[in-house]
């Protein structure tokens, strides 16, 4: 399990190193998912390799918000007087994923099917 997560390593670090070399206003992490999708669609055995270690990670996925609900936690303080700002950038974001996610779905959906 170990080259697998060197594997998934590698391209996260790939990722970030492309980023930074051509200045691209994409996350690091981003660009190296991009990467790994592209090598799994040329390379299906790769799949094999990685799958183990991709699994164990999705096992433990909350852990991994753990940082990110302490950096809330501690930064609640800076947001004191602009409670009304992120509360409506909260809707307003909410709205527009389940107002794009309706559209993706019926774009998707093939003809005929669901219609009442």
């Amino acid at each position: 399990m170990l080259p697998a997560f060197a594997i998934l390593l590698l391209f996260q670090c790939l990722g970030e190193g492309i980023v930074f070399l051509l200045g691209l206003p994409v996350p690091g992490p981003v660009a190296g998912m991009i990467l790994l999708f592209i090598s799994l669609l040329l390379w299906p055995a790769l799949q094999t390799r990685i799958e183990a270690a991709a699994n164990e990670l999705l096992r433990h996925l909350s852990l991994l918000f753990v940082p990110a609900g302490v950096g809330i936690v501690a930064t609640a303080g800076s947001g004191s007087g602009h409670w009304l700002a992120i509360l409506a950038s909260l809707v307003v974001s909410t709205l527009l994923t389940l107002a794009l996610t309706a559209l993706v779905l019926k774009g998707i959906k093939p003809e005929g099917e669901g219609d009442a």
